[in-house]
C-alpha cells in the first residue's frame, strides 16, 4: 500500500496558468471570464466567474488519473442529477466538441494531457464552518439517503476502480498503519483494523452493493448561508465507487463522532434519518459501528502519510485530521458489543 501512496504522490498537480486556464474555459466550453485558485490535493482547481456574474467549477484533473474513472464520475454526477433533479448535486457542462462530458487540455510543455471538467460552482457554506446539531445531522442524513437512491441504478465500467480511501481495501493500510508516530494511535489504527478483518470484511461480499459518494464529511457538504440545518449542496465526487451502501453511511457517520458524551451519539441522528429513508438490514447494522471506526482509522493513516510526504499542501490534506484522530481514539476504546447495542437502542431495533 506504501507504494500505492508513493504512486499517487509522485504525479504533481497539473500545472497551469490562470491564463491558460481562462483560455481554456473559454476556448474548449465557451466560457469566458476570469479564475481564481481553489484548493485541491491531486487536481487543479479553479472557480471561473463569466460576464454574467455566473459562477463555475472547472477542475484540470491529475494526469495520472485514469480517464476511464474520471469519466465514471463525470457521468455518474449526469445520472443522479437525472434521477432527483431537486438533489442539490453540481450540475455538469460538456465541452462545445464531442461526446464526452469532459474536455482535454494539452500543456505547452508537451506534458500528459489532462481531462478537464466544468460544474456549477454552488452556493453554501461547507459544513465544518457551521454549528452541528440533531437537526443538521437529520438533514444530512436524508440527504445521503437521497444521492444513494439516486446512484442506485447506474453502473459503469469503472466503478471497481482500486481507491485508497475504499474501506474495502482497508487492510492494505496495516503497513502504513504501523508508521504512525504515537504508539497509543497506532496501536489504536491497528486494533481497529483487527476488528475490520474478523467482524466486517468476510460479510462485506454479501452487503447491498451501489455506487457510493465514500467521502460525505463537512467539508463536501454545504449549507444556506442563513439556515445551518439545510443543504444546497453536494460536492467533491472524486472518491466514488462500487462498495457496500452501508460504507457511505459509515463514512458520513465518522465525521460526527461527537467529542464528549457518547462518542455515537451524534451518528446515531445522522444513522436514524438515514435508516427512516432507506431501512437498514440487520447485517448491514451489525457492521457500521465497525465500518464507522474504520473509516476514522483509514483517515487518519491516508492523511497523516500524505502529509509527511507533502508537507507544502499539509494543511489542506490535514483538514479533517484532529475530528478523525479523535474519532479513531474514541472509537478505538468503545467496545464493540457497546457500540452495536448503542445503534441498535437508537434505532429501536
Amino acid at each position: 500500500m506504501t507504494e500505492q501512496l508513493g504512486a499517487v504522490l509522485d504525479n504533481p498537480v497539473p500545472a497551469i496558468t490562470l491564463a491558460e486556464a481562462e483560455a481554456l474555459a473559454r476556448d474548449a466550453f465557451g466560457l469566458a471570464g476570469t479564475v481564481r485558485p481553489l484548493t485541491a490535493e491531486r487536481d487543479r482547481n479553479f472557480l471561473l466567474t463569466t460576464g454574467d456574474g455566473r459562477d463555475y467549477a472547472m477542475r484540470v484533473i491529475n494526469a495520472a488519473e485514469d480517464p476511464a474513472v474520471s469519466d465514471f464520475q463525470s457521468r455518474a454526477l449526469m445520472h443522479a442529477a437525472a434521477a432527483d433533479p431537486a438533489l442539490p448535486v453540481p450540475r455538469l457542462h460538456p465541452p462545445l466538441a464531442g461526446s464526452s462530458p469532459e474536455a482535454v487540455w494539452q500543456p505547452a510543455d508537451g506534458g500528459a494531457p489532462c481531462r478537464v471538467r466544468v460544474l456549477d460552482y454552488l452556493p453554501g457554506r461547507p459544513l465544518y464552518q457551521t454549528a452541528p446539531d440533531r437537526a443538521q445531522r437529520t438533514a444530512i442524513g436524508q440527504c445521503l439517503a437521497r444521492l444513494d437512491a439516486a446512484l442506485a441504478g447506474f453502473r459503469h465500467p469503472a466503478e471497481s476502480h482500486v481507491l485508497l480511501w475504499d474501506i474495502q481495501r482497508a487492510l492494505q493500510l496495516r503497513g502504513a498503519a504501523a508508521q504512525l508516530p504515537d504508539p497509543e494511535d497506532r496501536g489504536l489504527a491497528l486494533g481497529v483494523l483487527d476488528r475490520f478483518e474478523r467482524h466486517a470484511l468476510p460479510g462485506l461480499g454479501d452487503l447491498r452493493p451501489q455506487v457510493i459518494h465514500n467521502d460525505f464529511n463537512p467539508h463536501n457538504i454545504l449549507a444556506d448561508a442563513v439556515d445551518d440545518r439545510r443543504i444546497t449542496g453536494i460536492i467533491d465526487f472524486g472518491d466514488m465507487v462500487r462498495a457496500p451502501l452501508v460504507q457511505d453511511l459509515a463514512t458520513a457517520a465518522a465525521y460526527s463522532l461527537a467529542p464528549e458524551g457518547h462518542p455515537l451519539e451524534g451518528p446515531a441522528q445522522l444513522i436514524a434519518a438515514f435508516d427512516a429513508a432507506c431501512p437498514l438490514w440487520e447485517e448491514e447494522l451489525e457492521v457500521l459501528a465497525d465500518l464507522i471506526a474504520t473509516r476514522c482509522a483509514v483517515s487518519v493513516v491516508i492523511s497523516g502519510w500524505r502529509a509527511l510526504r507533502q508537507p507544502e499542501n499539509a494543511d489542506y490534506i490535514l483538514r479533517n485530521y484532529p475530528r478523525s484522530l479523535s474519532g479513531l481514539r474514541r472509537m478505538g476504546a468503545l467496545p464493540r458489543q457497546d457500540a452495536q447495542t448503542y445503534l441498535r437502542e437508537a434505532l429501536g431495533r
